[in-house]
């Protein structure tokens, strides 16, 4: 299959030269990317094809937009490579993700700084050794949009993980102790979520040299026990997204006074 070059449409999200600026929101699930777009100014859909749905629009007169990547890494990676590759350069990974440590209520934003690279995807781009860090200003942006609504949140190391079902019923398979020795270490090691897409995305984005940061809502326990029902009406998506949005509006003022002190 030959790989799309930027003035035609690439072969997975369908976009091509033009149809986004360089910030882009990248949230799993393509039923966030409209109420997104619905916090920027002028949202339009610009395409759908298989997982990925992207809407562009602008934040403060600049081009924005929202890709879905669908669930996992594979697909997150395909997603930031035909991005950038029709011109985006600042990507922001925004979902939910489960509780791994005991203190972090339901609802509590995890800005993510790193990501632990329990996938397969990001072996295929550099050894295991090479950490999966996001940029620093995205996440110094994502925790001043924070701040500026009122959220509370957290900074912290992401797990990101290939199976869903590996961490929400880990005794039911045959690797069970493998599987739990391993998440007790990532609490052990003051890990806060488990998601995944972080860790694969990290990665393409230090080889593709683009900037990647994270935000997540952090939903559950870290002990698998469920949220009560004061607890899931105590949390709202538009919380996640309109930190995000706030996060991003930080980013791109940094971005035009840096650019205006050169």
């Amino acid at each position: 299959m030959p790989v799309s070059g930027k003035d035609e449409p690439q072969h997975h999200i369908r976009l091509k030269s033009g149809d986004v600026g360089r910030y882009v929101f990248l949230p799993g699930d393509p039923g966030r990317c409209e109420p997104i777009a619905q916090l920027f100014d002028n949202p339009r859909l610009v395409a759908a094809n298989r997982e990925y749905t992207t809407w562009a629009g602008t934040l403060d007169g600049e081009p924005v937009a929202v890709t879905s990547t669908g669930i996992g890494c594979p697909s997150a990676a395909i997603a930031i490579e035909e991005l950038k590759n029709v011109g985006a350069d600042t990507f922001i990974r925004v979902g939910t993700s489960g509780a791994m440590q005991p203190d972090i209520k339901p609802g509590t934003l995890g800005v993510i700084s790193g990501a632990i690279r329990d996938e397969g995807t990001s072996s295929h781009y550099l050894p295991i050794e090479f950490p999966a860090v996001a940029d620093l200003e995205v996440t110094r942006a994502l925790a001043l949009g924070a701040r500026k609504t009122g959220q509370p949140y957290r900074i912290g190391i992401a797990q990101s993980k290939d199976s869903f079902f590996g961490q929400h019923e880990p005794g039911r398979m045959p690797v069970a102790n493998r599987l739990k020795d391993r998440w007790s270490a990532w609490v052990a090691g003051g890990a806060i979520c488990s998601e995944m897409e972080a860790a694969g995305l990290f990665i393409v984005g230090s080889t593709l040299r683009v900037r990647v940061g994270g935000i997540m809502q952090i939903l559950g326990h870290h002990d698998q026990s469920p949220m009560t029902a004061e607890e899931k009406a105590s949390v709202s998506l538009d919380d996640l997204l309109t930190t995000a949005v706030a996060g991003l509006r930080e980013l791109i003022a940094h971005d035009r006074a840096e650019a205006g002190s050169r």
